[in-house]
């Protein structure tokens, strides 16, 4: 049915055809309706199939004769209810045979009125009803339609699932996310039109690959697509037969498939999507997968995730954060003197113990927790320092970490310079990391940035070079004091002998008159060769792990 409920009125009144071959019978049911309809005629039955065919968007009601020229009732009756745009209709029949009456019913009439007939107030009241039934259901159909892929909206979706459930408690179901994950770029790529067209499309599709299972489907939101189903093994086929029609069409489309597989009906229709979602969301940022299934696994990563979450505040109130300092040596003379530290935290939990920094940081970086967390950390850091100078009459360099969130604060010189000032320290006192990849993210406005901070007296380290992140055209127009090796880049070179790399990347270094810094260095075997091939400074556990700050104060004494 294409009318809508607003297309409904004409002039305040709603609008129905008297279909019926004598005169009089039209006459006097417009007699009895005028007042509150307008009153269309015909008299016969393709005539009446003219105006429907016209009049579709506008008529609220049919009000048919059985027996009529050139098309009759009865056949009317099944064109109009076999016709997507017409079949929403309500159809009234007249008639005198009782039988006709079922058969009538049974063909899609909503109704009947005996001739003769009865009295004007009963004929309105059962033409009242007819109109006011059909335009409930359009208004349900209206909401529980989405408008661009006629699949379910959210809410209706959860009923229909929840009532198929009701019925078939027995049957393995699958609770399946199919997502668009490079949506806002195809946007931005294509356009809205073009992206509605491919909404359209991936329903089709869906309707395809679904058709010989029992689905419910739905478009929960604009890049995304539930599925509830029988459990079935080939999801992943599905994906990619649809990959493959849509990128007939339309290129550079990334779907993705989140799926909870034989879901556990204890649990609510909803945190069954839940953990469809969660599957989902473990895609973000991979390229190389694209479809994952929720196990336990990631349920407990969810839940771990959660508690940290829930619990930062307290952590910071409460000092659980401890930040650890792994010594860095200068290995240019005989003898190794330390020259400097690498602040780096911990978070010393009272329920999970330690945690490593490699579970937190990312998840904070996400969350945005990560801005609390660095000046809680420099702040400490800038204490310490503070506090060394005045035990140890020791003047030695602590470097932080500049997350990459951190580098898109226009904010972040002065948010160091304030720390550095409240604790009575000096600028090149603290140095700050810069991880390689956080200069080719957006290298433009990061590189304004590091200039910013190296305009203000900040040392700066680019760190984990030689990830392969940045290309040697590049190297020589980024601001750095210093190249500081990637730990996982020396542990190859060692392990496949490929010392020419390492001599490559400290040739860099000298190239652009910055010291080389080496982390993650742990035999004496890398030691030594490190300092044969020019680095400058060592930073690993073959001199240290890293120490709280009462530990570290050894090597200060």
């Amino acid at each position: 049915m294409t009318n809508t409920v607003a297309s409904l009125f004409k002039n305040g009144k709603r609008t129905i055809l008297v279909a019926d071959d004598e005169f009089i019978n039209r006459a006097i049911l417009s007699e009895m309706l005028q007042d509150e309809y307008d009153i269309i005629t015909a008299e016969n039955g393709e005539e009446a199939y003219d105006i429907i065919q016209s009049h579709s968007k506008t008529l609220s009601l049919i009000l048919l004769d059985l027996i009529m020229p050139k098309m009759g009732g009865l056949e009317l009756l099944s064109v109009i209810k076999n016709r997507n745009e017409y079949s929403g209709i309500p159809v009234i029949v007249l008639t005198t045979d009782q039988e006709s009456e079922v058969v009538s019913l049974n063909t899609g009439a909503s109704d009947f009125i005996p001739k003769p007939y009865p009295r004007q107030s009963v004929v309105k009241a059962r033409i009242h009803r007819a109109i006011e039934l059909s335009e409930d259901r359009q208004i349900i159909s209206d909401t529980q339609n989405d408008v661009i892929t006629g699949l379910y909206t959210g809410e209706y979706f959860y009923e229909y699932a929840e009532a198929y459930d009701k019925y078939h408690p027995d049957t393995d179901m699958d609770a399946v996310i199919l997502g668009i994950s490079n949506y806002n770029v195809l946007l931005e790529r294509y356009g809205k039109e073009k992206c509605i067209q491919l909404l359209s499309m991936l329903a089709n599709e869906l309707r395809k690959q679904y058709l010989n299972e029992i689905a419910i489907l739905c478009h929960k939101e604009m890049d995304l697509f539930f599925i509830y189903c029988h459990h079935t093994a080939d999801h992943d086929e599905k994906l990619q037969e649809i990959s493959h029609s849509i990128d007939c069409v339309i290129s550079g489309v990334k779907l993705k498939m989140g799926i909870y597989k034989q879901v556990d009906k204890n649990l609510e229709l909803r945190n069954r999507f839940v953990r469809a979602r969660m599957a989902y969301n473990k895609l973000q940022d991979n390229y190389v997968n694209e479809v994952s299934v929720f196990d336990d696994e990631i349920l407990k990563k969810i839940l771990f995730e959660e508690q940290l979450c829930a619990d930062f505040k307290t952590a910071i109130s409460e000092e659980q954060f401890v930040v650890y300092f792994q010594p860095k040596f200068d290995i240019t003379g005989n003898e190794p003197v330390i020259a400097g530290a690498e602040a780096l935290v911990r978070w010393c939990h009272p329920e999970l113990e330690m945690i490593s920094p490699g579970l937190f940081i990312p998840l904070f970086e996400s969350n945005g927790l990560i801005y609390e967390l660095d000046d809680y950390v420099w702040h400490k850091t800038a204490a310490a320092i503070k506090d060394w100078r005045g035990r140890f009459d020791k003047k030695i360099p602590v470097s932080v970490n500049i997350s990459r969130a951190e580098m898109y604060d226009p904010n972040l010189a002065n948010r160091l310079i304030n720390i550095v000032e409240e604790n009575g320290i000096e600028i090149s006192d603290l140095h700050l990391e810069i991880t390689e990849s956080a200069y080719v993210s957006d290298s433009s406005m990061i590189i304004d940035r590091v200039n910013n901070l190296r305009s203000k007296g900040f040392f700066i380290e680019m760190d984990d070079f030689g990830s392969g992140y940045s290309s040697l055209n590049m190297i020589g127009e980024l601001p750095i004091d210093a190249l500081k090796l990637d730990m996982l880049f020396i542990r190859s070179a060692f392990k496949n002998q490929n010392m020419k790399m390492l001599d490559i990347v400290i040739d860099i270094a000298d190239c652009l008159e910055v010291p080389a810094i080496a982390e993650g260095v742990e035999t004496e075997e890398q030691y030594l060769k490190l300092k044969e091939s020019g680095c400058e400074l060592i930073q690993g556990y073959y001199f240290s792990k890293p120490l709280p700050g009462d530990e570290f104060e050894g090597f200060l004494r």
